[in-house]
């Protein structure tokens, strides 16, 4: 928990949030897990698009929605028209971030992009998502995490050998986009301070898959064989994948050589102290052997056993846990992954909780996932406009 009286880290700080859906909200959902204002701006109609994915909804409010936007004021706003317009603006004078996910060109052609911001605003920094980025020929094209998960690769490294292409269980490409995003905004916010002067900040979600492609793309690029699928195994290390003792399935992750001869002697079979296994790359090279030996042993014990002897000897392993078992293992509850949450509609909100640890500045969780057009009135109150006027735009569709 935050230490009293002590601001999060981007205390000061006011993000004008134009994004919907999870790459955009993820990431201002962050930076106001840090302390930062966020106006969460939603189109009159709809909202969000996550408002109505479920089920599951708890008192009509959906759990997709309720993951990636907390700590942010919620504010409807009719950008297609000139109130509309003239209103955003009045929120960037002082702010210091949009975010926004439209495809490219979408504010500019409201009148109202990065040009347009920064003669109002000279600071003020960008961050523009969009599936593939604002240049290249797929530049105009929608972008959508499964889309993206396949055209990055990922999925063509994703399931067994044998079996389809696969995804992975969450929406990866939208969630590492959201940590890119704001890392770029970070990166901006230091430049700023150096130099008084904004920028926009171009994120894509292929970009973003590509670079977490990590060492799958540069096993390609340094050796030009196309990488497979391999299931549960590691396409570098040996061994590195999922075994099954005598009641289930659990992991080892032997990372470098040491912890291998560690193993070996815990499995207590000469055969695994053969020089062709002293090394990572021998154990590559006869990958297929050296698992079978492993795995007759595995089946031996209890996937506790093991646990406790792996545990013991350092070598690294985990159970394969379902998400209540993650959620409401002892591990989760003493780092503060699981938060309750006052809302005013859902009595018992829990939510996951931030993974960001900071000594003095540690994040605080104080508002709700707003409601619906929730603070619209009070933000604009803010702004300068009367009760009068508000009830007029809410009558001429402008909020």
């Amino acid at each position: 928990m935050r230490w009293a009286g002590v601001p999060g880290p981007l205390n000061g700080m006011k993000v004008i949030d134009l994004s919907r859906v999870l790459a955009g909200p993820y990431c201002t959902m962050i930076l106001g897990d840090m302390g930062a204002e966020v106006i969460k701006i939603e189109r009159i109609d709809t909202g969000d698009e996550t408002r109505g994915w479920g089920p599951p909804f708890v008192e009509g409010e959906s759990a997709y929605y309720l993951c990636a936007n907390r700590n942010k004021q919620g504010v409807t706003l009719n950008l297609k028209t000139e109130q509309g317009i003239e209103i955003l603006q009045k929120l960037v004078l002082d702010a210091d971030v949009v975010v926004q996910n439209f495809k490219p060109g979408t504010l500019k052609r409201l009148g109202f992009g990065y040009e347009e911001m920064k003669k109002c605003n000279k600071g003020i920094i960008l961050a523009s998502i969009s599936g593939f980025g604002s240049n290249g020929p797929y530049s105009h094209l929608p972008g959508y995490d499964y889309i993206i998960q396949a055209m990055s690769g990922l999925m063509s490294i994703t399931g067994d050998k044998d079996t389809e292409p696969v995804k992975v269980g969450v929406a990866i490409s939208d969630v590492l986009t959201g940590l890119y995003t704001c890392i770029g905004i970070l990166g901006s916010i230091q430049h700023r301070n150096m130099t008084g002067e904004g920028q926009e900040v171009d994120i894509s979600l292929l970009d973003s898959q590509l670079a977490a492609m990590v060492n799958v793309a540069s096993n390609y690029l340094c050796s030009g064989q196309v990488p497979e699928r391999l299931g549960n195994a590691h396409p570098n290390i040996v061994p590195y994948q999922v075994f099954t003792a005598c009641d289930g399935d659990f992991v080892i992750s032997v990372g470098n050589d040491q912890q291998y001869r560690k193993l070996a002697v815990l499995l207590e079979d000469q055969s695994l102290l053969s020089q062709r296994y002293v090394t990572n790359a021998g154990r590559l090279q006869y990958k297929d052997e050296l698992v079978n030996l492993i795995a007759k042993k595995i089946k031996t014990r209890s996937r506790a056993e093991w646990k406790l002897l792996l545990d013991v000897a350092g070598i690294p392993n985990g159970p394969i846990h379902n998400v209540k078992e993650a959620l409401e293992s002892e591990q989760a509850a003493s780092r503060n992954m699981v938060v309750d949450l006052k809302h005013p509609i859902i009595p018992d909100l829990k939510l996951v909780g931030s993974p960001l640890k900071f000594s003095k500045t540690a994040v605080k969780i104080e508002r709700h996932p707003p409601l619906f057009s929730e603070h619209t009135d009070e933000v604009l109150i803010k702004l300068g406009y009367s009760k009068s006027e508000i009830q007029a735009m809410k009558q001429n569709q402008i909020i």
